[in-house]
């Protein structure tokens, strides 16, 4: 059963951009994961020598750690000033 938002979903909702950005990296995850996969098994079943998988393993899992890093240690998800600032003001 999918997940039930008590209000109306939008990216100005700090808890929905948190699990909006959460969500966008598992699936980051399990692109990773089935592309590897699959690129480290064609390899091993051909029997072929590739030189670049390692290094294209490596570097994604270098982008995915980077947005690790983002998402869990540097993501600020306080209430947005954006908003308040671009409201007309009342003089």
């Amino acid at each position: 059963m999918p997940p039930r938002w008590s209000r109306i979903p939008t990216r100005n909702d700090p808890d929905y951009r948190k699990l909006d950005d959460r969500m966008n990296f598992a699936v980051h995850v399990a692109i990773f994961a089935a592309v590897n996969s699959g690129v480290w098994f064609v390899q091993k079943v051909q029997s072929a020598d590739w030189y670049w998988t390692p290094w294209f393993t490596g570097l994604w899992l270098a982008v995915l750690v980077a947005h690790a890093i983002y998402i869990f240690a540097v993501a600020d998800y306080s209430e947005s000033t954006s908003d308040s600032a671009a409201a007309p003001k009342d003089s």
